[in-house]
């Protein structure tokens, strides 16, 4: 019996060491925040986190966008999706449509890595467009490459979307397809400032940005209704992709994707939505 009281309690003081030990190499447990609001296009691209949780690849890559939040729930069951493939068989002449209205000028502006791509915010509601007769203010632009809109197909090297917002808080997006040639110019006094790392904050540009010069001279377009192509996919946002494409030097694509190589989604399902051209 004095044996046996001896092993057992020699094996009580073991456990005790065992859980001391361990109580004293455990790590407290850390809590991450997120933005997720969907009710304003700050959001979009804006927010920059430090341990994204979403991305382009692996479990959180975009067709499992959906089941990451709640929030996000509109990307994987939304009905009118972005982008989508541009197929020429199924545009439809809009008799209705208006052409689309570009005032842009020469402004301020910012940069920053938000982690998911390069956004330029810029400043003052002096740069607009007008779509159908409402007037969107310019709140910021960025990229993707390759592009996220196909035409009957074929993704484009890169694309920019320019990112409005009306007076009521309606969305619209103007789309410009890059395609690879010449070196531009117009986007020099961005890319020498190309942050290679995610920036916890937005940094002046020296230079203003002639935002005219960055489009295309034809602004013919095509248009249809979808959503933002990132979480959380808000729905309702008027999107307007122009027909003619701009260039930028192999160089100057091959700068952005060594900082982003994939940052696009997928085309989604058009389902029974329009796409119009003008007239």
């Amino acid at each position: 019996m004095k044996k046996n009281w001896r092993v057992c309690l020699s094996s009580m003081f073991a456990i005790f060491l065992v859980v001391s030990a361990t109580g004293c190499n455990s790590q407290p447990a850390t809590s991450k925040t997120t933005n997720t609001s969907s009710s304003t296009i700050s959001n979009a691209h804006a927010v920059v986190q430090k341990s994204p949780h979403w991305s382009y690849e692996g479990d959180q890559g975009p067709e499992h966008w959906g089941e990451l939040e709640q929030d996000f729930a509109a990307c994987g069951n939304g009905q009118e999706q972005s982008p989508v493939n541009i197929e020429h068989t199924h545009l439809e002449a809009s008799h209705t449509q208006q052409p689309l209205q570009v005032h842009y000028t020469t402004a301020k502006a910012s940069i920053l890595n938000n982690g998911h791509t390069i956004q330029i915010n810029t400043a003052g509601p002096g740069n607009t467009i007008v779509v159908d007769g409402t007037r969107y203010t310019l709140k910021q632009f960025h990229f993707h490459h390759p592009s996220e809109h196909q035409i009957d197909g074929k993704n484009a090297e890169m694309e920019l979307h320019f990112v409005h917002q009306s007076d009521n808080g309606r969305t619209a997006v103007l789309g410009v397809l890059i395609q690879r040639g010449t070196e531009n110019k117009a986007f020099n006094s961005i890319w020498s400032k190309l942050p290679k790392d995610t920036t916890s904050q937005d940094a002046a540009l020296e230079e203003g940005i002639n935002l005219a010069s960055l489009l295309p001279k034809d602004l013919h377009s095509v248009r249809y209704n979808g959503s933002l192509t990132t979480p959380p996919c808000t729905e309702h946002v008027n999107w307007t992709i122009l027909e003619q494409p701009i260039k930028m030097s192999a160089d100057q694509i091959s700068r952005f994707a060594t900082i982003f190589p994939d940052n696009h989604r997928p085309v989604q399902q058009l389902g029974a939505r329009e796409l119009t051209a003008d007239k």
